[in-house]
């Protein structure tokens, strides 16, 4: 059977911020030259047409994945602010559906260099990818828009953000963003790799151009944000929602289909496949912050709301919604921890001029008081065989993470490291602890929002920490419990200085 040809185009724009002149034209138009990157089958092959500023590039290539990358790079060699726009034309179905167009920023020209990249697939999936150190595994951020027809990719500082667009909107900011470190000079420019080393792939780039002198967002007063989730395993993310307003601290279902998150003082649950949200009757309860989770059996939500006094206290109703009802006597208080069993209450509140640790039943009673160290004690979770308490403390100087017996007995640090360790979350398994670490320009006892943050891993048996990612965050990143209910999957939120 003979398919007729297929033509896909794709809208591509690439900013950085870096500093530099304007390039020349040459025989390769605004770039310097060509070059088959890693051990390609066949070799590559590029041409320009000035006439009507197009670049036809052949390549072939296994993958641009793993810890090596095989295609065919067309390229200029930069420093300074640049930006990269084109129209991508794919030429016909092609042998691979995972056949790659790229517009990319590298390190070098070795095959295992660093880089950012967005990667238009020839069945449209459109993610970041990117290689953080030489010879590293690569890792992506999946876009929540399939076959966009505008894509861009924006780089500001050591910040990574893909946008996409149709011919009825705008482009958008879709896929979260990344912070890696490359140097200058780097290599700009467009890629072809047929995933398929046994065949070229020809791809057409039109209306190429660069623009220079991009100016950063020297004072950030506005954020967009992403709700995104993150495989375990493999490290990659994927964005499953975009929005304009400020969204915070996620909790995942314990059925394993939904998230919960605040925004404006108000809860909304999302389908994890993404979708529109949903917001959750809360009653009188308006201003609710990040401090809300879910029971157990998922029947029942925890808030910590301000409407009624203007301070933090806890709140409990159904989980589809209702009138609240109040379960601490005292303020404030911010509720961080639910029992496995379902009975116990763990929150962080201020008493006397004290940032303490406490507990309360699920049906209210009177507060008990577990931690009594000078400064601040916070972020309280259950560990899910109910042994322990993990909490964040600034009692030896820096934030960082402890555990204590449900009593409040044997109290112990966790981390010991430089940065400021917030919000430990025990994976539902026991096997480990998730957790946001701010820099140290950060103050130990505070956890401000718009900052470069990490997510941080522990193995709990042998202590082992690993980057999950880094990004722009802090407050709201990850404040509350949001394991998926296997383990597998962590939700967050990133957010994305705007003008």
């Amino acid at each position: 059977m003979k398919f007729q040809p297929i033509h896909t185009i794709f809208m591509v724009i690439i900013t950085t911020m870096v500093a530099g002149q304007s390039p020349s034209q040459g025989q390769l138009g605004i770039f310097d030259n060509h070059s088959d990157i890693g051990n390609v089958h066949h070799k590559g092959w590029a041409s320009y047409s000035a006439t009507d500023n197009t670049y036809t590039i052949s390549g072939s290539g296994t993958n641009m994945w793993f810890n090596t990358d095989e295609f065919h790079f067309v390229w200029k060699k930069m420093s300074g602010n640049v930006s990269l726009s084109a129209l991508i034309e794919m030429m016909d179905e092609g042998v691979d559906p995972h056949r790659k167009a790229c517009l990319m920023i590298r390190q070098n020209l070795e095959p295992d260099a660093p880089y950012v990249d967005i990667a238009l697939h020839g069945d449209g999936l459109t993610a970041m990818q990117f290689r953080e150190a030489k010879g590293g595994m690569t890792h992506e951020i999946k876009s929540n828009h399939l076959a966009p027809i505008k894509i861009q990719l924006k780089k500001v500082g050591n910040y990574f953000t893909m946008y996409t667009g149709s011919t009825k909107k705008e482009l958008e900011i879709t896929g979260g963003s990344l912070r890696l470190e490359l140097t200058a000079p780097f290599y700009v420019g467009l890629g072809v790799c047929s995933h398929n080393n046994e065949v070229l792939e020809t791809i057409k780039f039109k209306n190429v151009v660069i623009k220079e002198n991009l100016k950063a967002i020297d004072t950030v007063t506005k954020v967009e944000s992403s709700l995104e989730i993150l495989d375990i395993a493999s490290l990659n993310r994927s964005e499953i929602y975009h929005t304009k307003s400020h969204i915070e601290a996620p909790n995942w279902t314990p059925d394993g289909k939904r998230l919960i998150y605040n925004s404006d003082g108000l809860l909304y649950k999302i389908n994890i496949e993404g979708g529109t949200p949903q917001m959750i009757p809360t009653g009188f309860a308006k201003k609710i912050n990040n401090d809300h989770g879910i029971s157990p059996d998922g029947t029942q939500m925890v808030i910590s709301d301000q409407t009624e006094t203007g301070n933090s206290m806890i709140y409990s109703f159904p989980i589809e919604g209702g009138k609240p009802e109040k379960i601490t006597p005292l303020a404030p208080s911010y509720w961080h921890g639910w029992s496995p069993d379902g009975k116990t209450l763990a929150y962080c509140a201020e008493r006397n001029g004290n940032y303490d640790i406490y507990t309360i039943p699920f049906e209210g009673g009177k507060e008990i008081r577990l931690t009594s160290a000078e400064g601040l004690d916070d972020g309280p979770d259950y560990s899910p065989d109910g042994q322990y308490i993990y909490f964040n403390s600034t009692r030896t100087g820096t934030m960082q993470i402890w555990r204590m017996k449900t009593d409040g007995s044997n109290q112990e640090q966790i981390t010991t490291d430089d940065y400021n360790d917030w919000f430990a979350h025990p994976s539902p398994d026991g096997k480990w602890i998730a957790y946001v670490s701010f820099n140290t320009d950060v103050p130990a006892g505070a956890h401000p929002p718009n900052k470069d943050v990490m997510l941080r891993l522990m193995n709990l048996k042998t202590k082992e920490v690993i980057i999950l990612a880094k990004l722009f965050g802090g407050q709201g990143t990850i404040n509350v419990p949001s394991w998926s209910p296997d383990s597998q999957k962590l939700a967050f939120v990133s957010y994305h200085p705007v003008k």
